[in-house]
């Protein structure tokens, strides 16, 4: 499901807590600013001290989806096999300062002053295409800043369970384009660990810091929680990878600020697990080495916003579980996937974004079982328009910063899971899987 990863959101408690407008840390959102990154940087706590309203926003997401072609069977149970309406999701956050802006009533000044050092982003989502609920992005931070050599260092500890979550740029995983996508629309299989394999299902710890505005360390480790605790919060642990021991991550950002308010980051980030596969411990462990690259670039101009985001993501794979129990033909394979987008925005509110992506790696007709040439290749664009009427002024008064987008996507196929056109003629081609997805992102 590499296309259906995304709940990346732009939060309104975060804009009611610092007292501005939603375009002070994004453009499209949820595509982050320089004001996004130190907000987020600084752990979620900037505030104006001037809402009292508690730190909690609501998304609900109406959809329509259109494949090229019929699915049989249906798109999902309870659904029909084309032109389907849904809620893709609808999600409660509570996002910002822990105590919110009762800290000082709660605890007393002293005790807030270190209590609102501790920032959080929580999200519980229903599913409306599952009909399920689970607990989603989920994160908890602190963070502080030192002067060191006349440089300002910030610093901070995070506690996740979604490897690049804590990330400030639009090109990890967790946060990169699309940003939604159909729940009831076929998506390409082959997706690396790091690529939201294993988000929701892991626990991670780690400690981050940014150099002069400039370099940017993070140093993480995730293990995967367990499958009581997970099932109690509403994960599907079937078919689980079980990481064991601890899995590294890492990144490495550079920012450059260039001239005309623009800025430009170039990075690495990885991460290295070994894991039963389907929670079986009894044939030894499968093991995984993901490396990125990762590039992005913003500029604000009078009324015009621009982003072009890059990542590409390296993963090799040793099959030592997975191979004896027939899962793979392969004892190692290897995996690449790759995107760029260019993403644009005019005067806050009319927007367009244009994606290539691509995914390919090792023939491996036991691991790619759905595929017509046993290969996980699948290509193409991703075409999206955007409209955000109330993006410069935000929502009614008695609930401020509100927002809404509306966006038409389509998603358009070169190959789909090893086939542009599967060798005996029947079946599906590659373009039947094609998608036009409509929705609005309704934020609260």
């Amino acid at each position: 499901m590499w296309l259906l990863s995304t709940n990346a959101h732009a939060v309104p408690s975060f804009a009611r807590q610092t007292n501005l407008q939603c375009i002070a840390c994004h453009t499209e959102f949820p595509v982050l600013t320089n004001f996004g990154h130190q907000f987020k940087l600084n752990g979620y706590v900037m505030s104006a001290g001037q809402s009292f309203l508690p730190p909690l926003a609501v998304l609900l997401q109406p959809s329509f989806t259109q494949t090229a072609a019929s699915q049989p069977g249906g798109a999902a149970p309870s659904f029909s096999d084309n032109n389907n309406f849904a809620v893709s999701q609808a999600s409660l956050f509570y996002a910002g300062r822990v105590f919110g802006p009762y800290a000082d009533k709660l605890l007393g000044a002293d005790a807030a002053a270190v209590a609102n050092k501790f920032g959080i982003f929580f999200q519980t989502t229903y599913d409306g295409v599952a009909k399920t609920w689970s607990w989603d992005n989920a994160e908890l931070r602190f963070a502080d800043t030192k002067q060191i050599m006349a440089h300002e260092v910030a610093y901070g500890f995070y506690l996740n369970n979604n490897p690049t979550m804590q990330d400030l740029w639009n090109t990890t995983p967790a946060w990169t384009f699309p940003f939604s996508g159909s729940g009831l629309a076929p998506t390409p299989a082959a997706a690396t660990l790091v690529d939201g394999s294993v988000g929701q299902q892991v626990g991670g710890l780690g400690a981050y810091t940014m150099i002069a505005n400039k370099l940017y360390l993070d140093l993480g480790a995730y293990r995967t929680l367990g499958a009581n605790f997970l099932r109690s919060v509403g994960v599907d642990t079937e078919g689980e990878q079980q990481i064991t021991g601890l899995a590294p991550y890492w990144r490495v950002a550079y920012e450059v600020p260039l001239e005309n308010n623009a800025r430009w980051e170039f990075g690495t980030f990885g991460m290295a697990a070994k894991a039963f596969p389907d929670r079986v411990s009894t044939a030894g462990k499968d093991h995984y080495v993901d490396v990125g690259i990762d590039s992005e670039y913003q500029i604000s101009v009078g009324r015009h916003d621009l982003t072009a985001l890059f990542s590409w993501i390296s993963e090799r794979e040793s099959w030592e579980a997975s191979n004896a129990l027939e899962g793979t033909s392969n004892t190692k394979d290897h995996l690449h996937t790759a995107k760029a987008t260019v993403d644009y925005l005019y005067d806050k509110t009319y927007g367009f974004a244009i994606q290539y992506f691509a995914i390919d790696g090792s023939i491996d007709p036991l691991l790619y079982g759905d595929s017509a040439t046993g290969s996980p290749k699948s290509d193409g664009f991703i075409f999206q328009l955007n409209w955000m009427p109330l993006n410069k002024n935000g929502g009614p008064g008695f609930w401020p910063r509100s927002n809404i987008k509306f966006s038409a996507q389509y998603t358009a196929y070169a190959h789909f899971d090893g086939a542009k056109m599967n060798y005996d003629g029947s079946g599906r081609n590659a373009s039947d899987n094609n998608t036009l997805y409509l929705e609005a992102w309704i934020m609260f």
